[in-house]
């Protein structure tokens, strides 16, 4: 009897997580909470307000607030005025965040070469692209919406 196909992407991914957080513990970075990454890939592209920020993770802004004074306390965020609107605060990666995204990134890079370096290319290439036709395709025919990469 094979195990479900959702069984395996969760022990895939908590396999995957495990060793991400592992690394990133080595690196300095043993004080991530679970949205930080989303929120580091959100700000990379640009700078956002809280209320921005809330929309773009699908989550209340009172969330969204919790989340960035966490990031702001452990040194991955900063606020700054935002010019175009003196009411809101402009949410910034600091260095410290920006190292973090680096190391996630190498991480990231390492997982899928070994991964292709066990299996073979093709494989590698097809596990890629059944986990994007998942996270898009059938998320695209649902109310289901894939957390921002």
């Amino acid at each position: 009897m094979s195990t479900d196909f959702g069984v395996l992407l969760n022990l895939a991914f908590g396999a995957f997580k495990g060793g991400l957080h592992e690394h990133l513990a080595k690196q300095g970075f043993d004080d991530l909470g679970p949205s930080f990454g989303y929120v580091f890939r959100l700000l990379d592209k640009r700078p956002q307000n809280l209320r921005q920020l809330a929309n773009a993770l699908q989550i209340t802004p009172q969330g969204a607030l919790k989340i960035v004074n966490d990031m702001v306390e452990k040194g991955y965020l900063i606020r700054r005025d935002d010019a175009q609107d003196a009411r809101s605060k402009l949410l910034l990666l600091t260095p410290r965040a920006t190292s973090a995204m680096a190391a996630a990134r190498r991480f990231h890079a390492k997982f899928e070469h070994e991964l292709a370096a066990r299996i073979g290319e093709k494989h590698a290439a097809s596990a890629r692209l059944a986990m994007e036709d998942i996270a898009y395709h059938y998320a695209a025919q649902t109310d289901l919406k894939p957390r921002p990469l």
